[in-house]
């Protein structure tokens, strides 16, 4: 199923739930447990989500970026590692950010040196200024277009013409950072291969992701004309010309690893676990399981099935405690109104399940409501299948909403994220090393791709290597 395709019904589907105002907190946010020690200000947290707590690894990342900065001749940075297992960095106003996704993925301090590089190079050129002005001046080209021809189509052809042009505008200020990035970490006294080799990270996490959605491994490297982003071969390309691209310098692996060693490469506790087919939340001490031939992923906007055959299940919890029964608010609150609303009980929980009239929106298939009162909490589950088998898809949905229920303390306490080992691989073959990654597929093909091994044999030859353990 294409990621395009998911993302298009995703939008369907919150039109469909039309349970969780927008703007408002979903069950997933960190705002259910409040800021942690380490703050950002509000209106960058907003932005980029919450800091991470571990202040060791802070300040290492720190003294990395500090680093970088000196050698470019900069001041005023500061280097922040962010709460989040997805593999990302960029730059806000005067921070620099990493995720912990990231760092798991970097091979040692060399590439992260090249990450920080790249995005103090956007902030240096101040490209996202640029962009922005360059973008007013394609929306002022089409507004006077239209007003001087008496036409929207001409003012809209103006437009798509410019947003093109600063589509390619933007890849070339990625090319840029690129170029920067590396002067930077040469000065510094890091390898410059390791932006070629951060490249290479990035691209097989990609393309890893796009397996684990069950599309083409090759998606992320299809030149398009209408991305902002160059593909990888053709950065790695662009850099392959430039004098420093294999200057020497230090990757201090060994340092890296000591400092990630431990590292939760999960979700944080407060936007609760995907275990298989399972989510569970420590916090709000809830849990469901999704039917057989589902993934699920967590995001902030709530928790996301997802079926090959386009079935979609989208869970989130109101913001604000709903008072009377929930077939009258599902009737009164939800547009168009559901029909075939029942009440129930799910675990011990009032509940409702009503349907989409049919007809109301052409190309959504079947739609299912089914929200649930969790205490003082009510959540919802929205379902949608359009594929041929539709109707056992619903039903399949259906009964997995009805798996929901409240965790015990114990079952609570008892969750803890995965978390990121540096370990010898002497006496365990690949396979064996494999096996201990806690996921229900692709084990062999994650651990390579955490490992920038090609081979499973190249796991053997290393004196440590990098492991997800329970």
């Amino acid at each position: 199923m294409e990621i395009r395709r998911i993302l298009a019904l995703v939008a369907l589907l919150a039109g469909v739930a039309a349970c969780t105002p927008a703007g408002a907190p979903p069950v997933t946010s960190a705002a259910a447990t409040g800021r942690g020690t380490f703050t950002l200000p509000r209106e960058v947290e907003k932005l980029v989500g919450p800091a991470d707590q571990d202040a060791a690894l802070q300040a290492y990342v720190d003294r990395v970026g500090q680093r970088v900065v000196a050698a470019a001749g900069a001041t005023g940075f500061r280097f922040i590692v962010l709460d989040s297992p997805v593999a990302n960095a960029h730059a806000v106003q005067s921070y620099i950010f990493v995720t912990r996704g990231l760092l798991a993925l970097l091979e040692n301090e060399a590439e992260l040196a090249a990450a920080i590089g790249h995005e103090l190079g956007h902030l240096v050129q101040r490209h996202a200024a640029q962009r922005a002005r360059v973008r007013q001046g394609v929306l002022d080209a089409a507004v006077e277009a239209a007003a001087t021809s008496g036409s929207v189509t001409v003012g809209r052809a103006v437009a798509q013409d410019g947003l093109l042009a600063l589509r390619r505008y933007s890849r070339e200020q990625e090319f840029e950072a690129d170029r920067l990035a590396i002067g930077y970490i040469v000065k510094a006294g890091y390898r410059g291969d390791a932006m070629a080799s951060l490249i290479d990270r990035l691209r097989r996490q990609s393309a890893l992701e796009a397996q684990i959605m069950g599309e083409a491994p090759d998606i992320g490297d299809r030149p398009s004309a209408a991305s902002t982003h160059p593909v990888p071969v053709e950065r790695t390309s662009a850099i392959a010309t430039l004098p420093l691209a294999n200057a020497p310098g230090e990757s201090n692996e060994k340092g890296y690893f000591a400092a990630i060693d431990g590292m939760s490469v999960d979700d944080p506790p407060s936007e609760g676990f995907i275990r298989g087919r399972s989510f569970l939340h420590p916090t709000l001490r809830l849990t469901f399981t999704a039917p057989s031939g589902f993934r699920l992923f967590n995001d902030s906007d709530g928790v996301l099935a997802v079926n090959r055959d386009r079935s979609l299940m989208l869970f989130s919890c109101l913001p604000t405690p709903v008072s009377g029964p929930l077939d009258d608010w599902m009737r009164n609150k939800l547009k168009p109104t559901p029909t075939d609303i029942q009440t129930l009980e799910i675990n011990g929980s009032e509940a409702a399940i009503g349907a989409r009239p049919r007809g109301s929106d052409t190309g959504l298939g079947q739609a299912r409501y089914v929200v649930i009162r969790d205490g003082n909490r009510v959540c919802n589950f929205a379902l949608v299948s359009e594929g041929a088998d539709q109707d056992r898809q619903i039903e399949a949905m259906v009964r997995a909403a009805r798996t929901f229920r409240t965790l015990t303390p114990a079952e609570a306490a008892a969750l803890q994220p995965y978390r990121l080992r540096i370990v010898s691989p002497a006496g365990s073959t690949p396979a064996q090393l494999a096996a201990r990654m806690p996921y229900p597929d692709l084990r062999m093909e994650r651990l390579l791709v955490l490992n920038a091994a090609q081979v499973p044999a190249d796991l053997g030859s290393r004196s440590e290597i990098k492991i997800v353990q329970p």
